[in-house]
């Protein structure tokens, strides 16, 4: 086995519980007030999307370069890793995959991409998100901080951009969701970065053994 591959299980297997209790919690957090209140639920819904979705590009950037740089002293690398992975994969997560599931049940979503829309601040947002996650080089709490917002970000997308909604879509949405954050904020924070340890010799695999 490769040792970047070594570390790629080790990391996943450390951030799995933070992954599966915050995608648990904020699934929960988004259904009390959808409940309550429908309506205005949905009316907040897009106002809640476009802050949410910059912070998730923080916490995603964040992640994403700490992990990197935990590897490899490479603070260049690290920072455009962190800007890439968050926005890239980011947008799938939040736009592109609930969109595309959303759209393919027939619940009639709007397309809206903050990368294209607002370029300056998503961008801006990424880059001092890696430039916290070189200089602190913390990778738990923002994995987890970045899969709890992620989960909001999903939802309240398909919330404010789909003209069809009931309490059937919204259990359907957290299907959506769940596959949409679970799967894309692992590739994202842990799995991207450290395929480009595959260029370097890696010094810390003796610590994954």
């Amino acid at each position: 086995m490769k040792p970047n591959t070594k570390i790629i299980l080790h990391e996943l297997k450390r951030h799995t519980p933070f992954t599966i209790y915050a995608t648990i919690a904020a699934t929960v957090l988004v259904a009390i007030p959808f409940f309550l209140n429908q309506q205005q639920t949905i009316n907040l819904s897009e106002s809640f999307f476009d802050i949410l979705h910059p912070a998730h590009i923080l916490v995603s950037s964040f992640a994403t370069a700490a992990i990197f740089y935990k590897h490899q002293k490479k603070i260049f690398n690290a920072l455009i890793i962190g800007v890439l992975g968050a926005i890239i994969i980011g947008s799938l997560s939040d736009v592109i995959f609930p969109y595309l599931q959303a759209l393919a049940l027939n619940f009639h979503p709007h397309f809206h991409l903050p990368i294209i829309e607002a370029p300056i601040l998503i961008i801006l947002v990424a880059l001092i998100g890696s430039a916290l996650g070189i200089i602190l080089i913390q990778t738990k709490l923002p994995h987890f901080l970045h899969v709890f917002i992620s989960v909001f970000a999903s939802l309240f997308y398909l919330i404010a951009f789909s003209t069809t909604l009931n309490i059937t879509y919204l259990a359907i949405a957290f299907i959506i969701t769940f596959l949409a954050v679970i799967i894309p904020c692992c590739i994202s924070d842990i799995i991207f970065p450290l395929l480009f340890l595959n260029k370097y010799k890696c010094k810390h695999c003796h610590e994954h053994k």
